[in-house]
């Protein structure tokens, strides 16, 4: 079956295209977000806790197979792909999966294949990425000082990270930095952040803390409502409403002191799933139609069971018609304890 898959995955023989994927909602599904691993070389605060216990790697889906479930999703619609993890450039071999996905961006049935990285093996990828036609990436950076970087990743190193950011503009690959708002951590260094990223040419967005797994730490003290940021961050600077849109939940601003734009992605306090159209892979094969439901779909039993493709999009056609109007994102004060037992680093972020 592998090397079926390897075949397949390197051939692309050409399959007629499906139906465009439609939610019950009316949302096409164009965007793809697929987890490559759930592991990291950091152990971020509000992600996960210091002491994690990862899958076995028996139970991931080869590089080969996660190939062959994009190709499916991008058969039927799907322009935009994003590579997460944990972080996903740790995974074994994974400029593979770069390299024979790059193969859509070459016949243009995919328009954009990007990640989301923590930025630690950047300095060591940017250039391969670029090479297989990664234009656009997001690294995660929620401060700019030394000490407070490691006591918020607890393993990682902020120098590392500028380094690869040095080499991904090298590379020619525009950068956005996100950033998760933490209450009493990073919260008065927003508006440095914002001067740092626009400094650099790269927009910022800014991310609320999901409650997603636990994490070993009350979600109730990280929370920080973006509302309030954003009353404080025009303090600083003059904020003017944009129609920019990347096709992901983020709603932007232009900052006029800077001449950057700033995003605002708020699960908490303002709910963007009206105009939803991402669909989340795992890993292990499992497809979650929202981030904050449970309801999942699993698609390496019939990515497995046959290599007609027939099986398989049936099985994803099946699963979108199941995708909720919205999430049901809450921090439980009284338990403290998150919406869901997941972590992001399962789900991808």
């Amino acid at each position: 079956m592998a090397a079926g898959l390897a075949q397949a995955a390197i051939s692309d023989p050409l399959a007629p295209q499906g139906a465009q994927l439609v939610d019950p909602f009316g949302r096409e599904i164009e965007y793809l977000r697929v987890s490559v691993t759930d592991r990291c070389d950091f152990r971020c605060v509000y992600c996960m806790s210091e002491h994690m216990t990862f899958l076995p790697k028996r139970d991931l889906l080869s590089l080969e197979e996660l190939d062959v479930l994009c190709s499916a999703f991008v058969r039927r619609g799907v322009k935009k792909l994003r590579i997460t993890g944990g972080e996903p450039l740790v995974r074994k071999n994974i400029m593979w999966l770069f390299e024979a996905l790059g193969r859509h961006l070459e016949s243009g049935d995919l328009k954009e294949l990007t990640l989301t990285t923590n930025g630690s093996q950047l300095e060591k990828y940017a250039g391969e990425l670029k090479a297989a036609g990664v234009e656009r990436i997001n690294v995660s950076i929620d401060t700019i000082d030394p000490d407070k970087f490691k006591a918020i990743t607890r393993w990682g190193n902020l120098a590392t990270v500028m380094r690869g950011l040095d080499a991904a503009e090298k590379a020619g690959i525009k950068i956005k930095i996100n950033a998760v708002a933490l209450k009493g951590v990073n919260e008065d260094e927003i508006p440095d952040l914002v001067r740092f990223a626009h400094g650099r040419g790269a927009d910022i967005t800014l991310i609320e803390t999901m409650p997603l797994g636990d994490i070993g730490e009350d979600r109730t003290a990280q929370y920080l409502p973006l509302s309030v940021v954003r009353a404080r961050l025009m303090d600083h600077f003059t904020l003017q409403e944009s129609p920019y849109r990347t096709g992901g939940p983020a709603r932007y601003v232009k900052v006029e002191e800077t001449g950057g734009r700033l995003g605002f992605i708020t699960p908490l306090t303002h709910n963007f799933c009206e105009s939803c159209n991402r669909v989340r892979l795992t890993c292990t094969g499992t497809l979650y139609m929202c981030l904050g439901q449970n309801d999942a779909a699993d698609l390496r039993a019939p990515l497995r069971a046959s290599e007609d493709p027939a099986l398989l999009d049936a099985a994803i056609t099946e699963a979108i018609a199941r995708k909720p109007k919205g999430h049901d994102f809450i921090i439980d004060r009284r338990t403290k304890t998150p919406s869901l037992a997941r972590h992001m680093s399962v789900t991808g972020g």
